[in-house]
């Protein structure tokens, strides 16, 4: 099996079977990212077809096949952003906290409403870092900002998620 960085490299010069394979590595993870903005399967499916047609025609502009990946997650994101605008909601998927371990249980749900509760980058931030296990310098290219400004605004996101929390819980 080849290995990511050359389906990239092939997928850039126009192989659209290469392409077509790095579609298949991550349809799991675009499609959790989708679905936890959406909480649709349908619109997650459609973001999922949407994201890819956007990531073959743009294919060319991957400028590191490493961080793939990351290019490919952003792309989610900012499709899902731009629906949520569009439909002025904004919400996170229950099932993907529970699939990443947290419970359907008062404390999950608390979790869950405080993430609501933050800013949209914040969430993107935490989203990409805890539930894409992105590292800083990644997340960093997927934002197109420096690291120091991706540690800081994870830093100030933890802390109003922790603040929030506290005040739920009284403590």
């Amino acid at each position: 099996m080849e290995t990511q960085e050359l389906l990239v490299r092939r997928a850039i010069r126009g192989d659209e079977d290469a392409f077509l394979q790095l579609i298949k590595m991550y349809k799991v993870d675009l499609y959790k990212t989708s679905f936890s903005y959406f909480r649709n399967e349908e619109e997650a499916l459609e973001a999922l077809q949407e994201v890819t047609y956007r990531a073959f025609k743009s294919i060319r502009k991957v400028k590191e096949p490493a961080y793939f990946k990351t290019w490919l997650i952003r792309i989610m994101i900012n499709y899902c952003n731009d629906q949520l605008r569009k439909k002025k909601r904004e919400v996170l998927n229950e099932e993907y906290l529970a699939s990443q371990g947290i419970s359907e249980t008062h404390e999950g749900l608390e979790i869950e409403e405080a993430l609501l509760g933050l800013d949209q980058r914040s969430r993107e931030i935490i989203t990409l870092k805890y539930f894409h296990g992105l590292k800083i310098k990644e997340i960093a290219l997927a934002m197109e900002c420096p690291e120091g400004t991706v540690k800081t605004w994870l830093h100030k996101a933890l802390e109003s998620l922790r603040l929030s929390l506290s005040e739920k819980g009284g403590k």
